[in-house]
């Protein structure tokens, strides 16, 4: 069922473009010592960003345009080349390393991470599955419950392999939140947050670095030359940047003080330089597209639109939410980056992508805007 043909939510892209341009902005200034001592050119991390969001507005301009009803027919091979890619991090010649991890796939001159277009991927094929089930079928046991943690022992094991238990967690809890939405129930819902907190143990006690992060959370001090070095200067350069920041382009840490910055640590160095004003602008737009894409969720037209939405928007608000809660210290270190400000051009692409689906739905809301 098709809702009234309508323009896209406003609100949302205008919400979205204060955020990239607000990550353009950091990155400009984040990267260009990082840019200087790696690549020789201070504004290096600022083009190829520049190349990647050229890359995403041109994907958000087609999936906005294309019914979103389009995409069901074409679930299941979507995920399958997701599961491709991901297996092709493991094998020579495709698969490249960086810090000790195999996240990327090379095909030619492009690399991109795997894992990035699984999120995206997933999301579209619980939402065609569990909309076409039904709420009863989702309930149940066997037909429900059982299929849902076979998919996510599949999905997870390729992941855990890499290893990302960032993303890892991120992929569960966009799931948890469709599998939710779609009816399962709270019994379902709970038991499977308890086994994903059991795993999550089990796996920082298997890797030594994980539990050193895991230690590290809990008493920021320990190993601070160590393990606890990068929390240990984000905190530094959030503290510095006092209520107002100490202004653009002015961060100290960022000139090889605080590891990444340009990635997981730039909301750090958002924080020195715009202070805890310019953190809460950040935090409050990121609301405001929560509020929007919940609304767009509530307005569609019918149950697939409906789990779309949700999966987007517990995609980019809990991404975004882990990652500054990681770097303020208020959870472990995760490495995941933040949604839109963040370096990197995969994960812009596909987010960029998704948000042209959600604008797609909202052209079809029964709500009014």
């Amino acid at each position: 069922m098709k809702g009234p043909k309508r323009s896209f939510d406003t609100l949302l892209f205008f919400a979205l473009l204060c955020v990239l341009g607000i990550g353009l902005l950091m990155i400009a200034s984040a990267g260009v010592f990082y840019g200087e001592a790696r690549f020789g050119d201070e504004y290096y991390f600022l083009k190829q960003q520049l190349i990647g969001l050229g890359a995403g507005m041109l994907f958000l301009l087609f999936f906005q345009f294309v019914d979103y009803h389009t995409w069901r027919r074409f679930v299941v091979p979507v995920f399958f080349i997701a599961l491709v890619l991901l297996v092709l991090v493991f094998i020579p010649g495709f698969g490249t390393s960086v810090y000790g991890a195999t996240r990327w796939v090379a095909l030619g001159p492009i690399s991109f991470q795997p894992s990035e277009v699984m999120k995206l991927a997933i999301i579209l094929y619980l939402a065609a599955w569990l909309s076409e089930k039904g709420y009863e079928k989702t309930a149940d046991l066997i037909e429900g419950l059982v299929p849902f943690l076979v998919l996510m022992c599949i999905v997870g094991f390729l992941i855990i392999k890499q290893p990302d238990t960032g993303t890892l967690g991120l992929i569960f809890l966009i799931s948890l939140s469709i599998f939710f939405a779609s009816g399962a129930k709270l019994s379902h819902i709970f038991s499977l947050f308890g086994a994903g907190l059991v795993f999550l143990a089990i796996l920082i006690k298997m890797a030594p670095y994980r539990m050193q992060r895991f230690l590290v959370f809990i008493n920021p001090e320990h190993d601070p030359q160590g393990s606890g070095y990068q929390i240990t200067q984000a905190l530094l350069a959030i503290g510095s940047g006092g209520l107002f920041g100490i202004g653009l382009g002015q961060s100290r840490q960022k000139f090889n003080y605080l590891p990444e910055p340009v990635t997981d640590s730039i909301f750090a160095v958002l924080g020195e330089e715009f202070g805890l004003i310019g953190g809460l602008v950040v935090i409050c737009l990121f609301l405001f597209m929560a509020w929007r894409g919940l609304r767009i969720a509530k307005g569609a037209p019918d149950g697939f639109g409906r789990l779309l939405a949700v999966g987007i928007v517990s995609w980019i608000v809990g991404q975004a939410f882990i990652n500054i809660a990681a770097i303020s210290g208020i959870v472990p270190l995760t490495g995941i980056p933040l949604p839109f400000i963040s370096y990197g051009g995969t994960s812009l692409a596909v987010l960029l992508a998704a948000m042209g689906i959600l604008l797609n739905i909202s052209k079809q809301s029964t709500l009014k805007t």
